[in-house]
């Protein structure tokens, strides 16, 4: 009854990825580092107080200081962890075993996909108590709470298509990592630069006030452009004015990142094996 309801793969993969002392210490690490900023900025914003107390108005900016430290981690950690899902059977020697079980491609890729993405989502979620001090002090709408963990799913699940497409493509592990990373490098830093070199040329190279849509088209790409439209809305706005594009930036976004997806794990499970043909006759 347990297979039929749960996939064997997944389940084994679940199994070495859960039970291993490694995770632990990496969630360890993770609340670490994410409490060790939290409480450093509440000592920076008491240490020069009259009373040392930590004023309310402040919960947003640490806020939104843990939100893009959360998203700059992910971004980090989720081409580790699915780099090499499929490359490193392949170098093991494993994969071809792995083709011959009754197991479909598409199987094999979601359950590598979704074991991997399924640790990197139970570290995000054990990080919430963290975010329970900006609830004690106000400020925080607990839609905008659920707009930013939003967010970091979709990111999660997007650099995890692009993670599992290039170590399908790809045989060296070493060469699909950092092929994955050089991608999450240019969506988080190089559609930034783009985008802001567009926005300077369209203010002060344009002879009249006319829109220009790129810096929309390329700024949708960017998924702390998005968070940072989450927690300011005057930022969302002037990218209208400036694109004259009536749509919030994280719905642009949303459909991106869903088209990429689909897109990568179709050609990932078509790749997975490129020489089988259906049989005539």
């Amino acid at each position: 009854m347990k297979a039929q309801v749960i996939n064997p793969m997944l389940n084994k993969e679940f199994k070495l990825r859960f039970r291993s002392f490694k995770s632990f210490l990496g969630i360890l690490f993770y609340l670490g580092v994410l409490g060790l900023i939290a409480l450093f900025y509440i000592y920076m914003e008491t240490r020069y107080q009259s009373m040392g107390m930590f004023r309310p108005e402040n919960s947003k900016n640490m806020f939104m200081i843990l939100a893009f430290v959360q998203l700059a981690l992910i971004f980090f950690m989720t081409p580790g962890l699915t780099a090499g899902i499929i490359s490193s059977e392949r170098e093991k020697q494993t994969l071809n075993i792995l083709l011959t079980t009754q197991q479909s491609s598409a199987s094999i890729i979601i359950s590598k996909l979704v074991s991997s993405l399924s640790f990197l989502l139970l570290i995000v979620i054990s990080s919430l108590p963290l975010y329970s001090i900006v609830f004690l002090f106000g400020g925080i709408s607990p839609k905008l709470l659920l707009l930013t963990f939003g967010l970091y799913f979709l990111t999660m699940v997007t650099l995890g298509s692009i993670g599992v497409f290039f170590s399908t493509i790809i045989r060296k592990t070493i060469v699909a990592m950092v092929c994955t990373y050089g991608v999450a490098f240019f969506l988080a830093a190089g559609t930034a630069i783009i985008t802001m070199f567009t926005i300077s040329f369209t203010s002060y190279g344009a002879t009249g006030p006319q829109s220009n849509p790129i810096p929309y088209f390329i700024a949708m790409f960017n998924p702390f452009g998005v968070m940072l439209a989450l927690f300011e809305p005057a930022a969302n706005m002037e990218l209208k004015n400036i694109t004259g594009i009536d749509v919030h930036l994280g719905i642009g976004q949303l459909i991106t990142f869903i088209v990429i997806t689909v897109t990568l794990l179709f050609f990932s499970i078509r790749k997975l094996r490129p020489n089988m043909k259906p049989r005539k006759g």
